[in-house]
């Protein structure tokens, strides 16, 4: 497994407005070290406890980015030093999120995470939610919360017309929220993972998370 070579095909397939953030959950310190040795920074991880080891040990200018589903009571110990929040599936995640933001005197950049996939198990806000929270300015409410774009999961299917279309929706989705929602800081999409980032690139991502094609397969 050479680490900078999979970045660097990676790399090669991504538009200039793309940015790669690399997978780096179950994998070791050292994987990241090597990740971090050819000059990547952005890196996600999905359990707290991990990502507290980790930023402990590894050099401290890593843009560490929480991707998994997220506890209430967990926010508090990942706060003080987290570069963004993708999977921000309820406004009640919001809402707490708000609270150790503000008690820390720092905001908190965040991604809603939006439910694209025809699969009961992921999470997210549904597309009338997602127009429901920002036509009536919701946001407002968390004033210690940056919200920075959008991220989804597609389906875990081969039909890649069903993923397409996932992405499609989504990018509609981003696009119409853009028009109601004048927060410069509103760029991000983040959709696409190691199966299926070129269809998300296609699609508009400006924000992938590749794990396994760096990093192998999950220890």
């Amino acid at each position: 497994m050479n680490i900078q070579q999979n970045i660097e095909k990676i790399k090669a397939q991504l538009p200039e407005n793309v940015s790669l953030v690399s997978v780096s959950k179950f994998h070791s310190a050292e994987d990241i070290l090597e990740a971090y040795n050819c000059g990547e920074r952005d890196f996600g991880e999905s359990r707290v406890q991990e990502l507290l080891t980790k930023y402990q040990t590894l050099p401290k200018d890593i843009l560490w980015h929480f991707i998994g589903p997220l506890q209430s009571n967990k926010i508090k110990q990942i706060a003080p030093f987290i570069h963004l929040i993708h999977s921000v599936e309820s406004e009640k995640l919001l809402s707490e999120i708000n609270r150790f933001a503000e008690k820390n005197q720092q905001k908190i950049s965040v991604l809603l995470e939006v439910h694209i996939a025809n699969e009961d198990q992921k999470h997210g806000f549904s597309y009338n939610e997602i127009h429901t929270f920002f036509e009536n300015k919701d946001y407002q409410k968390f004033p210690f919360v940056e919200i920075c774009g959008l991220m989804g999961i597609a389906t875990f299917t081969p039909d890649n017309k069903q993923i397409n279309n996932e992405f499609s929706q989504i990018k509609t989705l981003f696009d119409e929220i853009k028009t109601v929602f004048a927060s410069p800081n509103f760029n991000t999409l983040s959709i696409g993972m190691s199966d299926d980032f070129p269809l998300a690139i296609a699609n508009g991502s400006t924000m992938v998370r590749i794990g396994s094609k760096i990093f192998g397969e999950r220890i």
